[in-house]
C-alpha cells in the first residue's frame, strides 16, 4: 500500500524539507487546473442555457432569403439574386398554402437595425414590423397595452431598462440629418407597452427590440411585401419535418430561393460554435499547465541533484533502481495531487462566479455536463505532474552508486 511504503515516506519528507519550493511548483498546477476547469464549466453552462431557451420555441420554422450560402438566418439575409434579397408576396403565398394543411400560424416579418434617440440619449435597436393582430400569439405584455394608433409601439424589457422607457415615452427613430439614400428620415413613435423578458429565442428576439405595425414600418423603413423573414409556428411539433420538406419543394424546387431552418438546427449550430470557443479558450488555459510542467520538471531535477549522496547510500544498501524511480515519481505525484486538489476547489468556486458573471444564471451549474470538468481538470493536472517527473526519476535511478557516494 502506498501510504505504508518507506519510499513514499521519503518523498513526503523531501516535500516538507523543501516546502516553499514545492508549494510554488504546486501553485502552477493550481492555476492551470483553475483555468481549464472554469472555462469548461462556463462553456457547458452557456450551451445548456442557450439550448434550454431555444428549445422553448422548438415548434418554430424560420424561412429567410437565400444568398447563395452566405446570408439568411434569424435576422434575414440575402435573396435568390443580388437584387431581391427578401421574401416577396408570391413566396409568402406559397408558404401560406403549405402551412394551411395544419393548425399552423404564419408570421411574416420585416426587420432592421436602426438609430434611435430617447431624451437626448442616442443608441441603436432592432426593429420588427409585424401584423399587430399576430402579436398576442407571439409575446406577452408586462406593462401597458397593445398600440391603438399607427404611431404606437411595443418595446422589449432590456431596451426599456436601458433607456428608462415607460408607457407614454417617445422614441425618435432614424437619422436627424439625412445625408444619403441609406439614411432614414427621423420619425417619432410612442411606447404603449413593455414586453416581458423573453431571453434568447429562435423566432423573435424582443428584449432589445421595438415592435411596430407593419404599415408604420413600410411607411418609414422598408418596402411593402419585401419580408426579411417568415416564421411558421407549427401547431404540432411532430409535423415540423414534413412541413420543412413541403416548404423546400414549394419554394426551392427550381433553385434555392430561401433557407429553411428550425430551432433544432440552430441549437446544433450554436452548440458547435460555443464548443469551439470553449476549446480555444481551454487551449489558452492549458499553456499555464505547460508552464507548471516545466516548473515541476525543474523542481524534480533540483531534487535529484540535491539528493545524489542519499541516492548513492540507498543504492549501496541494495535499493533497486525501480524503487529509486518510484521514490521520485511519488514526489511528483504528491505535488500533482495537492495542486490539483486545491485547483479543483478553487475552480468550483471560480467557475460558479464566472458562470454567474458571464451568463447571469447558475441554473445549470450543478449538472453532470458542468461539474464533470472538475475531476477532468484534476486528472489532467496530476497526469502532467507525474509525466514531468518521469525523466528526473529515470535519471536518479541511473546514477552510479560509487560516483553518487563521492558526490559532495
Amino acid at each position: 500500500m502506498i501510504f505504508g511504503d518507506i519510499f513514499f515516506d521519503l518523498s513526503v519528507r523531501n516535500v516538507r524539507l523543501n516546502f516553499l519550493r514545492s508549494l510554488l511548483a504546486a501553485i502552477g498546477i493550481v492555476i492551470g487546473v483553475v483555468a481549464i476547469t472554469s472555462i469548461g464549466i462556463m462553456g457547458a453552462n452557456m450551451t445548456l442555457s442557450i439550448t434550454a431557451e431555444l428549445s422553448e420555441s422548438g415548434n418554430v420554422i424560420m424561412i429567410s432569403p437565400d444568398s447563395g450560402g452566405g446570408g439568411g438566418g434569424m435576422m434575414g439575409g440575402g435573396g435568390s439574386d443580388d437584387e431581391d434579397e427578401y421574401i416577396d408576396k408570391t413566396q409568402l403565398r406559397k408558404i401560406e398554402q403549405v402551412a394551411a394543411t395544419g393548425d399552423n400560424l404564419v408570421v411574416p416579418l420585416y426587420t432592421t437595425s436602426e438609430n434611435i434617440e430617447v431624451g437626448g440619449e442616442e443608441g441603436r435597436a432592432t426593429i420588427y414590423g409585424i401584423d399587430m393582430t399576430l402579436v398576442p400569439d407571439l409575446v406577452d405584455i408586462e406593462e401597458g397595452s397593445m398600440p391603438l394608433s399607427t404611431s404606437g409601439v411595443l418595446v422589449g424589457s432590456s431596451l426599456a431598462e436601458r433607456y428608462d422607457l415607460v408607457v407614454g415615452s417617445r422614441i425618435k427613430i432614424g437619422d436627424e440629418d439625412v445625408e444619403d439614400d441609406d439614411d432614414v428620415p427621423q420619425f417619432t413613435v410612442r411606447v404603449t407597452g413593455i414586453l416581458e423578458e423573453k431571453g434568447m429565442s429562435s423566432d423573435l428576439s424582443t428584449d432589445n427590440a421595438i415592435i411596430m405595425d407593419e404599415d408604420l414600418y413600410t411607411a418609414h423603413l422598408g418596402s411593402e411585401y419585401e419580408y426579411d423573414q417568415v416564421n411558421i409556428i407549427a401547431g404540432d411539433i411532430d409535423d415540423i419535418e414534413e412541413l420543412e420538406d413541403d416548404l423546400d419543394y414549394a419554394l426551392n424546387y427550381r433553385e434555392d430561393e430561401v433557407r429553411i431552418q428550425d430551432s433544432g438546427s440552430m441549437i446544433d449550430t450554436i452548440s458547435e460554435t460555443v464548443g469551439t470557443m470553449t476549446s480555444f479558450m481551454s487551449a489558452i488555459g492549458a499553456i499555464s499547465l505547460l508552464v507548471a510542467a516545466v516548473s515541476i520538471f525543474n523542481v524534480m531535477m533540483m531534487s535529484v541533484t540535491e539528493r545524489i549522496k542519499e541516492i548513492g547510500i540507498l543504492r549501496s544498501i541494495g535499493t533497486r533502481r525501480s524503487e529509486i524511480r518510484k521514490m521520485f515519481l511519488y514526489e511528483s505525484l504528491i505535488l500533482g495531487v495537492v495542486g490539483a486538489g486545491i485547483g479543483a476547489v478553487a475552480s468550483f468556486i471560480g467557475g460558479y462566479i464566472l458562470t454567474y458573471g458571464m451568463i447571469g444564471t447558475t441554473d445549470y451549474f450543478f449538472t453532470f455536463s458542468s461539474l464533470m470538468y472538475v475531476p477532468l481538470g484534476m486528472v489532467l493536472g496530476i497526469v502532467i505532474c507525474v509525466l514531468s517527473g518521469v525523466y528526473p526519476a529515470y535519471r536518479a535511478s541511473c546514477l552510479d552508486p560509487i560516483e553518487a557516494l563521492r558526490s559532495e
